[in-house]
């Protein structure tokens, strides 16, 4: 088996949990028309910028002919840009997804936003019972604890908890929207999870934050530090086959951006429909910073090299994956 073979068997690995469901979403998303752009999504609050942009008609505006196609984690929709079914991918993708994606398919896609979070732009949280004796991450020692599905969700909550003096710490993979149900039914002691997932549990009186913006923290080293979690992407197929229509759509995705954060009360009505988000939480649920791929900074590229590193350390990246090719350039 040679490198490429094994990089590709290492992706699908990762992706074994929803394998059968993206498998059948793949083969029942259609054949791209000429002027149709599909964009993958993971429907979390992440993914603003396109849901604002479909619903308040910024595509059509611009003549673009874009539709959102919803796949069940990020890992699929990597998986879904590799296969040629989708053009992209929105915010909230996991950009470790991506970043095995890269070396599955070198040079697939280029970023054009990532969604940072911190301690002040919560995203990252670990969150307990409401009624847990736990104060701190260094207590989870020996006790059950889980993450959101995927292998940046798994290896990000073991980094974590081995910051925090735990050696080989065990975590369970389980969907995010079971978090809370499953912390209020004692199944288990704690969960590295994303929001809404504090807020839920914290407005239902079920469970409390015990920590957030954990991966700034405890994998950058530093609170403060941008942890570029989730990109938006294009395809580098798209790029070169449709360079005009490309540009086209990356120019109206910026326009959203920017609406996104001018009017952050007026488009949180756009989570409604797109995720699971309950509407009783819409106006309360932390929306996601946005740094599109002309605003980065050496620093903000620097944070996101670091994130990256983490996983060829762990041998999960099969190799180095320099992050600053990877963003687009106009």
């Amino acid at each position: 088996m040679n490198d490429s073979q094994a990089s590709r068997r290492k992706f699908l690995q990762t992706t074994a949990a929803g394998a059968a469901l993206g498998s059948g979403l793949l083969t029942s998303l259609p054949a791209h028309a000429d002027d149709k752009i599909l964009i993958g999504y993971w429907p979390i609050a992440s993914g603003l910028p396109l849901y604002t942009a479909l619903e308040r008609g910024f595509f059509k505006e611009a003549g673009l002919n874009v539709e959102g196609a919803k796949f069940a984690s990020a890992q699929q929709v990597a998986e879904a840009m590799i296969a040629g079914r989708v053009h992209g991918s929105a915010n909230g993708t996991a950009s470790a997804a991506l970043g095995l994606a890269e070396i599955t398919s070198p040079g697939l896609f280029k970023i054009i936003c990532s969604n940072p979070s911190n301690y002040k732009h919560v995203l990252d949280q670990f969150v307990v019972p409401l009624d847990s004796p736990i104060k701190s991450i260094a207590e989870l020692k020996g006790k059950r604890v889980a993450s959101g599905p995927g292998i940046q969700n798994v290896t990000l909550a073991k980094v974590i908890l081995e910051k925090n003096g735990i050696a080989n710490p065990t975590v369970t993979e389980l969907p995010i929207g079971q978090h809370v149900p499953a912390l209020a039914a004692g199944q288990l002691d704690a969960v590295y999870t994303l929001e809404p997932t504090g807020t839920s549990g914290r407005l239902k009186k079920l469970t409390r934050v015990l920590e957030n913006g954990v991966i700034s923290k405890y994998v950058l080293g530093n609170a403060e530090a941008p942890w570029f979690g989730g990109s938006a992407s294009v395809t580098t197929a798209f790029l070169k086959e449709q360079p005009a229509l490309a540009r086209k759509y990356i120019e109206v995705y910026a326009k959203a951006v920017d609406f996104v954060r001018k009017n952050p009360a007026e488009v949180r009505q756009h989570l409604d429909g797109f995720t699971s988000i309950d509407p009783s939480l819409v106006k309360e649920v932390p929306l996601a910073g946005f740094t599109l791929y002309n605003e980065f900074s050496a620093s903000d590229v620097d944070y996101f090299q670091k994130f990256f590193d983490v996983f060829t350390e762990r041998k999960i990246f099969s190799r180095a994956v320099p992050v600053k090719p990877l963003l687009y350039t106009a």
